[in-house]
This record gives structure tokens, C-alpha cells and sequence, in this order.
């Protein structure tokens, strides 16, 4: 599959291709009208059903869909989708390396500047502009209107916006009102904690397996329980849903 491959699965059309290939094409749409690039998981493929047509219509906004699970693979490969895996974590990596090649400039939304620090002193080429709206930012018009105006003034080549999911996505949406935004932004949840190693993630075979999914839930239960062991269960019923009914949409 390539980035223009579209592989239509629990109702949501994933784009295709390698991490990359999704490399080539952001930085090719550099100063070009702004989009934005999502990259949902099992638990927020479960969301999306549950919270309904509002979340469900960002994602139908977004630019480019990839796949970020193994597991969600596996499970599309049951309903006979082929799903290629093109995880945040590693194309943030990749993206922002490539970036600092290049002299880029970059605009981060959530992380704190110390944090922003540790990322200029490892891609030293970036020029980073960042800002940390307060928790609960999404919730205040006036907070988000902040965000908002920071990215404008900014005019990034890329932004990250790191401030969880579905806040991230929210925010990306609201920026297709405005015609002077330009360039791409990317939903990437705790894609820069594992940078700058706030956290860490599992071993490549662990990754590879699957599994990546319990690795984080050992490294933080309390926190996590919740979301593997409660939420993303339900992914199953799912899919048995789509398998009994290809057109099935909630």
C-alpha cells in the first residue's frame, strides 16, 4: 500500500504506506493549506464509537489516517482490510530528525519547555516554537483561541500536538477555519515523552509482537488499567459487529 492506498475499516479510511513514505508526503505539503495527520489506536477507534459523530467527524477531516496498533492490523486482517502500521512514536522520531536536516521549523503544543529543551539539544538543526496551554485547556474557548493564536503567529512547518487525545484532535479540527494557517500538524499524544524519556517504550520485539500495548499497562497500571483492560476490550464487539455486517456503522 502507498500513502494514497485507502483501507476502509471500522469505519475509518487508514492510508497506507511505511513511516517513510507518510515522511515524504508531510514534508511535501510544507506551506501548502493547513491539514492535519491522525494516528488512532484501538482505544480511540473504541471512542470514536462511543463518543459519536462529532469525534468521528475530525477524524473524517483529518489529511492522512495511519494505523498506529498491531493489534488493530491483525483485527482489520480478520475482516479482510489490509492495515499498514505507521505508529505516532516512530514517525514523530523520524519526522523530527528529518526536520532538523533540514532546518526546519517546528511548533509544539503541550509539552513543557524544559522539555522542548532536551528536543533542541537532540535535533539541534530544529528551530522550535512551543507553548503549554494549562490542563483543561479544551473545556475554555478562550484558552483554545490562545492555542490557536500561537500557531498562526508561530507559522511552523510542522506542529506536534502533544496534548492527549481527543483534546489534540479538537484543536487540529479547529485550525481548518482558519485560510492563513498553513503547513501540517500532527496528533501525537506522548509521542515526545518517549524523546525526551519521561517514558519509555517497550523493547522492538515487544513492539513487534503486538504487545507494546502491555508494556505500557506494566509501567503504569493505576493509570492505564482502565483504558487496556476496561476500554479496549471492546474493540472486539466491534469488529465481530463489521464481520456480521460489512457496512456496519455505528
Amino acid at each position: 500500500m502507498t500513502g494514497s492506498d485507502i483501507a476502509n475499516f471500522l469505519g475509518l479510511k487508514f492510508n497506507g504506506g511505511s513511516t517513510e513514505t507518510a515522511i515524504d508526503e508531510i514534508l511535501g505539503a510544507i506551506g501548502q493549506p493547513f491539514r492535519y495527520v491522525v494516528t488512532p489506536n484501538v482505544q480511540h477507534v473504541v471512542e470514536i464509537y462511543e463518543q459519536g459523530d462529532a469525534l468521528k467527524a475530525k477524524y473524517a477531516a483529518a489529511w492522512r489516517i495511519y494505523c498506529d496498533s498491531r493489534v488493530l492490523r491483525k483485527l482489520a486482517h480478520l475482516c479482510g482490510s489490509k492495515l499498514d502500521v505507521v505508529t505516532g512514536s516512530d514517525l514523530t522520531a523520524r519526522l523530527l530528525e528529518r526536520a532538523s536536516g533540514l532546518g526546519l521549523k517546528v511548533g509544539i503544543i503541550g509539552p513543557s519547555a524544559d522539555d522542548c529543551a532536551i528536543l533542541g539539544r537532540r535535533f539541534s538543526g530544529l528551530k522550535i516554537a512551543s507553548y503549554t496551554p494549562p490542563m483543561g485547556f479544551i473545556k475554555s474557548d478562550a484558552e483554545v483561541q490562545k492555542c490557536i493564536a500561537f500557531i498562526l503567529d508561530a507559522n511552523a512547518d510542522i506542529t506536534f500536538l502533544a496534548v492527549g487525545f481527543p483534546q489534540q484532535e479538537t484543536l487540529a479540527n479547529r485550525l481548518l477555519e482558519y485560510p492563513e494557517a498553513r503547513g501540517v500538524a500532527l496528533c501525537i499524544g506522548a509521542s515526545i515523552d518517549f524523546l525526551t524519556g519521561k517514558q519509555q517504550r517497550a523493547p522492538l520485539w515487544i513492539q513487534n509482537s503486538g504487545l507494546e500495548w502491555l508494556h505500557r499497562l506494566l509501567s503504569d497500571p493505576k493509570r492505564l488499567a482502565k483504558r487496556y483492560l476496561v476500554k479496549s476490550p471492546k474493540i472486539f464487539g466491534l469488529v465481530v459487529a463489521q464481520m456480521m455486517n460489512p457496512r456496519f456503522r455505528s
